[in-house]
C-alpha cells in the first residue's frame, strides 16, 4: 500500500512563486499540491471544497494580508500553516506576529531560476512541510488570535563535518554553568514561553533554533523586548554571560568555545549538518568538547534527529540533559530521538524546563 502523500495548498499572489514552490515541494514524490490561490479569499473558497494537510501562506497579499487570514483560520478551522516570506528585515519582524498567531514554521520564498538556492534550500523546504504535517496544534499555546534537488535525499552529514568528536576526560566543574538549547518546529513560541519566565541572573544560554537567516535577528529582538534576560543574535566572539541569551544566526553554525575561565561563541560557515545550518548537533558537540560537566543540554520540540548525537556526547562528557515531553511538543521528533540514544537525564513538560535550568544552576 502506497504511503499517503502530504496534501498542500499554496497561497501566494505571485504565479511564478506558486509554480516554483510547487516544483520544489513535489520533487521527491511524498508531497502533492491540491491547489493554489492568489489571495486569501480564493484560498477560503478552496478550503470549502477540500481541506489540505498543510497550507503555505504568503505574508503580503492583495485584499487581505496573510496574518489576518491566519488569525481567522486558526480561530475557525486550525490547519498547520507554514509562512512563506521574502528575505527582508521588515518581513522578518512581521513574521514574528505570524508565529504568535499560530503559524508552525517559516520558509523563504524560492528564488526564481536560482539553482544554488534551490539545490540547498529545497530539502529544507520539504522537511519543513513534512514537520508541519506532523504538528499537533493542540500542543501549541493559544496566541493572540483566540538539501538537494537531485532524485534522492542529500547525504546527511554529522557534526564531524564541522569539528571532531570530544576526546579525553570530561572537564572538571567550575563555578559557572552554560545552558545549551536546541529546537525546531514549534520552537519559536516554546522558547518564548521558556525565556519569559527566567530571571535576570539566569546562567548564560546559547540556542540553536532552526530558522532562515535574518529571521533569527528579528526573533532575538522580539524576545529581548519580552524577557528579563538580554537576548541577541549571536556574533562571532560574543561572550556567554549570566543573564544573557545568544541565538545562532540563521544559515550559520554556532559553537561554544572556552577562553580561559570564560566561554565565547564561534559563528562560522560550514556544510549542512543533520540537514541543518545552524545545527543543534554542532552546538551540543562543541559544548561536550569545551564545557563538559559545566554544560546543561535542553532539547525541545522539532522534527528529525538533529541534536540527538550531540546530546549523547554532552551526557558522556558529564553534562546534565533534559528533553521536552511529548504532550507539550508540537512535533515530538528531536526529543524522542535524543531519549532513544540515551543522552537524556530527565523528560519534563515545557512549563518545567525553566525550573530545571535554575535548579541545575543552584546545585552547583
Amino acid at each position: 500500500m502506497a504511503e499517503k502523500k502530504i496534501r498542500v495548498l499554496i497561497v501566494d499572489d505571485s504565479a511564478s512563486v506558486r509554480q516554483a514552490l510547487a516544483k520544489v515541494l513535489t520533487e521527491e514524490g511524498d508531497i502533492e499540491i491540491i491547489g493554489a490561490a492568489g489571495d486569501p479569499f480564493m484560498a477560503a473558497k478552496k478550503l470549502q471544497e477540500d481541506v489540505p494537510d498543510v497550507i503555505t501562506l504568503d505574508v503580503e497579499m492583495p485584499k487581505m494580508d496573510g496574518i489576518t487570514f491566519l488569525r481567522k483560520l486558526m480561530s475557525q478551522h486550525p490547519i498547520p500553516v507554514v509562512m512563506c516570506s521574502s528575505l527582508t528585515e521588515s518581513g522578518s519582524e512581521t513574521l514574528m506576529q505570524a508565529m504568535e498567531a499560530g503559524a508552525v514554521d517559516v520558509i523563504l520564498k524560492p528564488k526564481i531560476a536560482a539553482a544554488d538556492f534551490l539545490a540547498e534550500s529545497g530539502a529544507r523546504i520539504r522537511q519543513t512541510i513534512r514537520a508541519a504535517a506532523q504538528a499537533r496544534l493542540g500542543a501549541m499555546r493559544k496566541r493572540s488570535a483566540t538539501g538537494s534537488m537531485s532524485s534522492g535525499p542529500a547525504a546527511k552529514l554529522t557534526a564531524d563535518a564541522v569539528l571532531p568528536p570530544p576526546t579525553g576526560r570530561a572537564m572538571a566543574k567550575t563555578t559557572e554553568m552554560v545552558c545549551c538549547i536546541g529546537a525546531s518546529t514549534g520552537g519559536t513560541e516554546a522558547l518564548r514561553e521558556l525565556l519569559e519566565v527566567l530571571p535576570a541572573n539566569t546562567p548564560g544560554i546559547v540556542i540553536v533554533q532552526h530558522m532562515p537567516e535574518k529571521f533569527t535577528a528579528a526573533f532575538a529582538k522580539r524576545l529581548n523586548g519580552l524577557c528579563e534576560v538580554e537576548v541577541k543574535e549571536a556574533e562571532n566572539g560574543d561572550p556567554v554571560l549570566r543573564g544573557h541569551v545568544l541565538i545562532a544566526p540563521g544559515d550559520k553554525h554556532m559553537l561554544l568555545e572556552r577562553q580561559g575561565a570564560r566561554y565565547v561563541v564561534s559563528v562560522r560557515d560550514g556544510p549542512l549538518v543533520s540537514r541543518h545550518r545552524p545545527s543543534v548537533d554542532v552546538l551540543f558537540r562543541s559544548a561536550a568538547r569545551s564545557a563538559g560537566s559545566n554544560a546543561m543540554g535542553v532539547i525541545m520540540t522539532g522534527m528529525g534527529d538533529d541534536g540527538a548525537r550531540g546530546m549523547l556526547e554532552m551526557h558522556q562528557a558529564g553534562a546534565f540533559n533534559i528533553a521536552q515531553d511529548e504532550a507539550t511538543s508540537v512535533v515530538y521528533g528531536m526529543p524522542k530521538e535524543a531519549v532513544a540514544k540515551g543522552g537524556v537525564d530527565r523528560i519534563v513538560p515545557l512549563e518545567q524546563i525553566a525550573r530545571e535550568i535554575l535548579a541545575a544552576d543552584k546545585r552547583r
